[in-house]
């Protein structure tokens, strides 16, 4: 017989404890300061910040993974990306671009006929990119362009761009193309959020100064803040929303212990301990993959296809962004710098005319290090040490090379989507999700069009300064996933509304990446955060 899960209750519940999980919390406890917030994550609290310089050699010197315990073995999607379970979830090691989407990216029916139009105002939808820059903690310099319009500077200084970088930007620009630095979730200030400023160690997927925002950071000072009623539950899975049994509210999570420990899991092969959160308010913050995913896991009677799902639109429209890219070798003086993951980008490609072609892709430049480790030996054999070494090195690095990469933008069909897969399950019995990317026919229809416009463009880009063009190549995924419970104000043809609240559910909301309609063509992070920060303003509102 199954014991009796033990009940907790609070007024809101957050599934998931990722980098929107932490923003909701924080900014919920704010306006709420006498309300109870539970965060449930399932993966461990990997609060060792201490040990990160160490985690960092370990990776330089033997390929360590970088993070370790950041996952659960047996919740193992089939075609999912970036797949991490911890507190701070993906965001534990992002690199911290945090480029904005344009206004052209929630208007594409209306401006070009594809897709939808986002059902939410760019200029409203602008100032919460605000909120979302100083909670993170964003460094940059504004884009020339007077459609990227900002109502607020950047919380922190553009980073410093390496001799290299000044380098390639010189290079770039002879195409009569502008390039800036990206915007970054790095200090370029010391002690912004509590944390150091960036030392440029060039290892941004574990940041051993702390400079890189990390959603772990937010939690530790939302825990050790006593005027706050936010608790961070780890190691505990929610399998399953529960529905009352007279109205469509929900009433409470199911969740499991996964903790790590072998003497647990070996008493939980005999005796799960079960769990059941109960709150007036369940917001579900879990990722484009997982979110879809407990949704439906949680079918019932009344709900057979699962929760929020009586159109059968969860899962569907999961969305992303392809890209193209290659090496340009190039007459130029490029040394092993500092900071390689720092690049370039224009987003003078971010709008196309709409009696024009379509294709609209950012523009990255970043100095390559590809062949220019030093070698301990020479063309005729002899070893080389000290000022010989050296001076080989310098030698061969003399002619440098720059990657250069656009996202571009595709748009997702309906049957883009993430189902169940029951012949792949975990150890509770739980079907894991099966993540399908699909384009939609007009994606497919441009797409040779597509690939001419990047031929051109990096063969244009490559004649300054005798650069030589290398192999040009595409991603074969879909980067910066986003969608599965897409926001609208049609509930035959969404999940949620305009602020995250499910149109079946009342006291559900699904905040972040799983809402976004369409994924725009450069990095998606900033903008998950900025619509969830917006939803929490109808939570509180309604609640």
């Amino acid at each position: 017989m199954q014991a009796r899960p033990l009940a907790i209750a609070a007024d809101y519940v957050i599934i998931g404890g990722g980098i929107t999980g932490a923003m909701v919390a924080q900014k919920l406890s704010e306006k709420k300061p006498k309300a109870s917030i539970i965060v449930v994550e399932a993966g461990s609290s990997l609060f060792d910040f201490e040990n990160r310089f160490e985690y960092r050699e370990r990776n330089l010197d033997y390929g360590e993974n970088m993070w370790p315990g950041d996952f659960i073995a047996d919740q193992a999607p089939d075609g999912m990306i970036s797949r991490t379970m911890a507190v701070g979830g993906s965001a534990l090691h992002w690199g911290g671009v945090c480029n904005r989407y344009s206004e052209e990216d929630t208007r594409l029916k209306s401006m070009y006929g594809l897709a939808v139009d986002w059902p939410i105002e760019w200029t409203e939808l602008e100032k919460y990119y605000c909120e979302a820059e100083r909670r993170i903690g964003v460094s940059g310099e504004p884009s020339p362009f007077k459609e990227d319009w900002r109502s607020e500077p950047y919380p922190m200084p553009a980073m410093t761009p390496t001799f290299n970088l000044k380098q390639l930007k010189g290079w770039a620009e002879q195409s009569g193309i502008p390039f800036w630095t990206t915007p970054q979730a790095k200090n370029t200030v010391e002690d912004y959020g509590g944390r150091s400023n960036c030392h440029r160690c060039n290892t941004c997927e574990i940041c051993p100064t702390g400079a890189r925002y990390s959603p772990d950071f937010t939690f530790k000072q939302l825990i050790a803040d006593k005027t706050r009623q936010v608790q961070l539950h780890s190691r505990r899975l929610v399998r399953k929303l529960i529905l009352d049994e007279k109205t469509s509210r929900i009433v409470a999570a199911e969740a499991v212990d996964e903790s790590h420990d072998p003497a647990v899991r070996a008493r939980n092969a005999a005796a799960p301990r079960h769990y059941e959160y109960r709150a007036t308010t369940f917001i579900v913050a879990s990722g484009y993959t997982w979110a879809s995913h407990l949704l439906l896991l949680s079918a019932n009677s009344r709900f057979p296809n699962g929760l929020a799902n009586t159109t059968d639109q969860v899962g569907r429209y999961i969305n992303g962004h392809l890209a193209y890219q290659t090496q340009v070798d190039l007459n130029l003086k490029i040394y092993p710098g500092m900071n390689e993951q720092h690049s370039l980008i224009s987003r003078q490609f971010f709008r196309c005319a709409p009696d024009k072609p379509y294709v609209r892709h950012d523009l990255r430049v970043w100095e390559s290090g590809a062949g220019r480790d030093p070698r301990l030996r020479n063309a005729a054999g002899n070893v080389l040490l000290g000022d010989e070494l050296m001076a080989d090195w310098r030698t061969r690095t003399a002619r440098g090379s720059a990657r250069v990469r656009g996202y571009y933008t595709v748009e997702p069909d309906k049957d883009s989507r993430i189902t169940l897969d029951p012949a792949i399950t975990n150890r509770w019995g739980d079907a894991m999700p099966r993540v399908r990317h699909k384009i939609d026919a007009a994606s497919e229809a441009r797409a040779g069009a597509t690939r001419q416009h990047f031929e051109q463009l990096f063969a244009e880009m490559a004649k300054a300064n005798d650069g030589k063009i290398g192999n040009i190549s595409g991603l074969n995924y879909q980067d910066h996933p986003a969608g599965g419970c897409r926001m609208g104000t049609d509930p035959a043809a969404s999940v949620v509304d305009p602020h995250g609240r499910t149109h079946d559910h009342e006291n559900l909301f699904v905040v972040g990446a799983p809402t976004l309609p369409t994924a725009g063509c450069t990095n998606g992070t900033l903008t998950f955060v900025a619509v969830a920060l917006r939803s929490v303003d109808e939570i509180v509102r309604s609640s």
